[in-house]
């Protein structure tokens, strides 16, 4: 069982977020990918909190249940403060689980907005000098249908089959209800077009600035805080190549490379997933729940 709370992130803005386990205990801080929400993580929470840690999984700003910016502020460094107000109402230094999105947010906050913050880092299926190919075909799956919308669920369905064919098209369309928003007789991404259409006055534009992405990794890890990368073992953004430049750069860093796992990696594998995020907190000495 999960309950929701809100907090008050940067700039006024309300995050939304679940809370699975013992609110005393220490916590797991789930953060989605762009386009998904805290829904995403259910699977891998609920596992986290049987093995006795709180697990938290949020909606971004601009996803899910959380407010849309109202400024149009959709830089890495604002979702980063959201999690740091998130963060102040639990217990000291949680773990970061950060996918894609999220991930670059863990990157900053823990490495340059709040250093020391969390015990430890999971960075999903992201590093900081991503595919182009592969975050330019997210993006392109992400803009797709985001103005007309989908006339019904097995629109939604076929079109994600498409964008993942390793993954089973689902028998059930109802878990799709988390990810869309109904507006008269139509069907709708339930995030922000600003954040994906390049109107937002504050785009995220630090997803492409390596460099500061490189430092704050590097900050991390000076600090003493491990750290673990997921990639999905065939996934288009994080390449092998490119997650193995990235250990090679920084060889503190923990691998593990989930078989039959795409991009979405909690999604296509979660038992291996979940396994893979306890072992970790097992091993790296982040501290018992």
């Amino acid at each position: 069982m999960s309950r929701q709370f809100v907090t008050d992130g940067h700039g006024g803005v309300r995050i939304a977020a679940d809370r699975f386990g013992d609110p005393g205990a220490r916590a797991v801080v789930f953060l989605h990918g762009g386009g998904q929400t805290r829904r995403s993580w259910g699977r891998a929470a609920a596992a986290v909190a049987r093995r006795g840690w709180q697990a938290v999984t949020v909606d971004m700003r601009g996803h899910g249940e959380s407010d849309w910016s109202p400024d149009g502020d959709y830089r890495v460094s604002s979702f980063a403060a959201d999690i740091q107000a998130i963060l102040a109402t639990l217990p000291a230094r949680p773990v970061l689980v950060g996918a894609s999105l999220g991930g670059l947010t863990s990157m900053l906050l823990a490495g340059e907005l709040a250093r020391g913050i969390a015990a430890a880092v999971v960075l999903v299926d992201i590093v900081p000098d991503m595919d182009p190919s592969g975050a330019e075909r997210i993006h392109a799956f992400m803009a797709d249908k985001m103005v007309e919308g989908f006339g019904s669920l097995d629109e939604v369905a076929d079109m994600i089959a498409e964008f993942n064919p390793h993954r089973p098209r689902p028998a059930d369309l109802d878990g799709l209800r988390t990810n869309l928003r109904r507006r008269g007789d139509r069907w709708y991404w339930h995030w922000d077009p600003q954040f994906i259409d390049g109107s937002a006055v504050f785009p995220p534009m630090e997803v492409a600035d390596t460099d500061r992405l490189h430092a704050a990794v590097a900050a991390i890890l000076d600090d003493g805080v491990p750290m673990l990368l997921v990639r999905g073992q065939v996934s288009d953004l994080v390449s092998r190549q490119r997650a193995d430049e990235f250990l090679a750069r920084f060889d503190q860093v923990e691998f593990i490379d989930v078989e039959g796992a795409g991009h979405m990696v909690a999604g296509d594998r979660n038992d291996l997933f979940a396994d893979a995020v306890l072992g970790f907190l097992d091993r790296c000495g982040a501290g018992e729940p």
